[in-house]
């Protein structure tokens, strides 16, 4: 047996921060999450998988005009003419839909709201377990209500959900543990909300597939779903399989062997090129973050928009295919002018900083702090730092290493005109 688990199309929601430059491909990001739904529907096609399950937000929100659920109901009926059932639930964001709930359509079946059910696929001795949200808040706990699972059957739970956590960047909603799932005694938990695709648990399976298709940085690396395979005694495999049409990444350059300007770029256009092929000549949005402690730094400096659009200029000469540049960040210093020294609280400051970087308890502890410091901060600055890879410890570390970087240049050159 073989089925697909995704959550969070989030139809026709459009990707951020593309169309204020010349030249960028304004049509293909509008349209990026309808054709990330098609990859769906063939994928689904492609692979004869017995069934669908889609863990909520469909939808954005309220649509501006009935095109949005036009557009759905045309894929799911072609799911329905290859006889692969689609069974889903509404999410936070479906909630906030009025002409979503007003449109009819068969070809999907969406889980009732008012209490958590079992729907069998009988032919394949399936029981998928669930409930959707008519409500945009939930604060309670639902699954605890779920049913028991079925003897004898391959039991699904399907479920939007922030877990425990606070959902970061997400909404809390229909908060429980992973313990709560666990205790239902289910083979596989379909999971939707949190848009950064995470396997909790293998035992049983507890998956977030993350979103069809990134919108904006924050969303950054491949997006799509999971193709579950489930053998003979009821044991599931499932395997990530990208859909999204265009991929956001963070891409970083260190300039540190750099003479001048010219050769920080084409040190970027190195990584350009390896970001393509990474990627399988796939369209990229990138957030190019310049760094590394370089002569180039004071050419950089001195004219840093000229640079900007020097950097976007030559992203869109690229050869290696569909290159944009969402921001570009100078992170560059200066060379130093004299070495740490070798005793004293600045040799104590160094070993901290080496001790942190190659510490996994510390860069834990970092990263909680960090977690911590993020949710003290206004909304207004949320757009600028929540784009951070905090879960990422190699980028962690190489911010400690661009920390360390600048702490000691400030502290050299305030040691000198002392």
């Amino acid at each position: 047996m073989r089925f697909i688990h995704a959550a969070d199309i989030h139809l026709d929601s459009p990707l951020k921060n593309l169309d204020r430059y010349e030249g960028a491909p304004v049509a293909e990001t509008r349209a990026a999450s309808r054709r990330a739904l098609e990859n769906l529907v063939k994928l689904a096609i492609d692979q004869e998988v017995n069934f669908v399950v889609l863990a909520g937000d469909i939808y954005d929100g309220d649509w501006k005009d009935y095109q949005t659920g036009l557009f759905f109901v045309d894929q799911m009926a072609r799911l329905q003419r290859a006889k692969i059932p689609v069974i889903g639930i509404s999410g936070n964001h479906d909630a906030q839909s009025r002409i979503s709930k007003s449109l009819s359509q068969t070809s999907i079946v969406m889980l009732p709201t008012k209490k958590p059910v079992t729907h069998r696929l009988e032919d394949f001795g399936v029981a998928i377990h669930g409930r959707g949200f008519e409500s945009a808040a939930e604060p309670n706990n639902v699954v605890r209500d779920y049913p028991a699972a079925v003897k004898g059957y391959f039991n699904l739970g399907l479920l939007h959900t922030s877990l425990d956590g606070d959902g970061g960047e997400h909404q809390r909603y229909a908060p429980c543990s992973i313990d709560d799932l666990v205790a239902h005694g289910y083979d596989y938990w379909a999971l939707g909300h949190i848009h950064k695709r995470q396997v909790l648990s293998e035992r049983p399976w507890i998956v977030f597939p993350g979103n069809l298709q990134g919108r904006h940085i924050r969303e950054a690396g491949a997006k799509g779903c999971y193709l579950v395979e489930v053998d003979g005694r009821g044991q599931a495999t499932p395997t990530f399989m990208p859909l999204d049409v265009m991929r956001w990444e963070h891409c970083r350059v260190d300039v540190s062997a750099a003479a001048c300007a010219a050769e920080a770029l084409e040190l970027m256009t190195q990584e350009l090129q390896r970001y393509q092929t990474l990627h399988a000549d796939l369209p990229l949005a990138l957030r190019v973050t310049f760094a590394g402690r370089s002569v180039a730094q004071a050419e950089i400096a001195g004219d840093l928009e000229n640079w900007k659009q020097t950097v976007r200029a030559r992203a869109r000469e690229s050869q290696y295919g569909q290159v944009w540049v969402e921001k570009v960040i100078d992170n560059t210093l200066p060379p130093l002018t004299q070495q740490p020294l070798d005793e004293g609280p600045l040799l104590l400051l160094n070993q901290l900083f080496q001790q942190a970087q190659s510490d996994p308890t510390m860069l834990a502890e970092l990263q909680t702090e960090y977690a911590d410091l993020m949710q003290k901060l206004p909304k207004e600055l949320m757009s600028e730092v929540d784009s951070l890879p905090l879960s990422d410890s190699a980028w962690l570390q190489q911010t400690l290493v661009s920390v360390q970087a600048q702490l000691f240049d400030r502290l050299q050159r305030g040691a000198s005109s002392a």
